[in-house]
């Protein structure tokens, strides 16, 4: 650690000149003799007084005490609640802390009068530090430390389901999936920040422990652009693991379009940006097989999908089948999708294993129904199911999260 203690002494100095002033005065007005015996006198005593000035008075040390954790040279330091500048008899005037690549580090001062980083530093990288404070009367100090941060033995991989300059529908509910179970769950909370350009507040959400689901109390507002910065490569997920990665993403809402599956009606209701709607004639799940009810994202699109009853827990005979015009809104393998059938059934009977479906044709018809409902849907889509038999949907099923109400998010 190198400190320094400085005051200006001008005020000594003035005081010494005076003193000196006030000498030579008194030896010429001092003659009450002879003339030349004055002359004489005051002579000799300039002479002496001359080389009698007084010396500079030694600066005055600082009051301030600035302390600096960790110690400088400090090896293998924790990326998060190692690093504060704190000062005593005294308050700080500057910080300024940054890594290998000469970019300041975010801090503020806390209430304690102590400066600390805004969030986790990097790891495995050399920081240092330079801070300066004044004590009561003015006296600077300063000091200038460094230290290393550690370089994780474990780390988890970290990633998400946005895809950078996207843009996604109203429900879109960004979800944060960790390869390793995260037992620091309020310090990733803090390490990923959504940002709205509208100020919407947005909240997270942990499914089990490794996943974090974020949305907003109500749907995104069309045109609002959202930034997402994650930063988990300094934070400790569980204990001895880091987050492998830091990014930062954003994307545009786009449209509204919410569409409404009646089971019971065999009727989808679609609302595009708040104009009349639009009546669509549907078939759902039938009563083995039903509907999941709630409100659904879509989270992938496929012109054509390959469907295999082995990869669910569907009841009765298996199958396997080609499907057009895709749209997926539950991990569990529902879809709104293009059924040949559905040109027979939809609007009068429920008959498939879970879906949605649309008069489509086997190979897919871009100018069918289901064509033309793909053509206009994105990522983010909103599809609500009710009147089904079937139960609700758990909302870590997908991006079901809108199924959760806001107060138990």
């Amino acid at each position: 650690m190198r400190s320094t203690r400085i005051r200006t002494t001008g005020t000594a100095l003035l005081v010494g000149g005076a003193l000196l002033l006030a000498t030579a005065c008194s030896s010429a007005g001092s003659g009450g003799g002879g003339e030349k015996k004055a002359d004489a006198g005051s002579t000799s005593a300039a002479a002496s007084a001359a080389p009698s000035a007084a010396a500079p008075a030694a600066p005055k040390a600082s009051a301030a005490v600035l302390t600096v954790q960790p110690q400088d040279g400090a090896q293998n330091v924790a990326p998060s609640g190692a690093l504060k500048v704190s000062v005593s008899n005294g308050k700080l005037t500057q910080v300024t802390v940054a890594g290998p690549d000469g970019k300041a580090v975010d801090g503020a001062v806390a209430a304690d009068g102590s400066w600390v980083p805004s969030g986790g530093l990097t790891v495995g990288k050399q920081y240092r530090v330079s801070a300066r404070a004044v004590d009561a009367d003015g006296v600077a100090t300063s000091t200038s430390t460094s230290f290393s941060t550690l370089t994780p033995a474990h780390t988890a991989h970290v990633v998400d389901n946005l895809g950078d300059k996207q843009t996604y529908g109203v429900g879109m509910i960004i979800s944060v999936e960790f390869t390793q179970p995260v037992s620091n769950k309020k310090a990733v909370e803090q390490a990923i920040a959504v940002q709205a350009s509208d100020d919407t507040q947005v909240k997270g959400h942990w499914f089990g422990d490794k996943r974090l689901d974020l949305r907003p109390e109500n749907y995104w507002k069309p045109g609002t652009t959202v930034t997402v910065h994650r930063r988990t490569t300094g934070v400790e997920l569980s204990p001895g693991v880091y987050g492998d990665s830091d990014l930062d993403e954003s994307f545009t809402v786009g449209r509204s379009k919410i569409s409404t599956a009646d089971a019971a009606t065999h009727r989808m209701t679609v609302v595009k940006d708040g104009a009349a709607p639009q009546v669509i004639a549907i078939t759902a799940g039938d009563n083995l097989n039903p509907s999941w009810n709630g409100t659904m994202v879509v989270f992938e699109r496929k012109r054509m999908e390959h469907m295999d009853s082995t990869t669910t827990d569907i009841k009765g005979a298996g199958y396997t089948a080609d499907e057009p015009h895709a749209l997926k809104i539950t991990t569990t393998g529902s879809y709104v999708h293009g059924n040949p059938k559905a040109v027979t059934f939809a609007g009068h009977e429920n008959i498939s294993h879970g879906c949605i479906g649309l008069p489509d044709t086997p190979e897919g018809d871009d100018s069918s129904v289901a064509g033309k409902f793909y053509a206009d849907s994105m990522i983010g889509d909103v599809v609500i199911v009710k009147n089904s038999v079937g139960e609700k949907v758990h909302p870590d099923n997908g991006l079901s999260g809108w199924s959760l109400p806001w107060s138990a998010w």
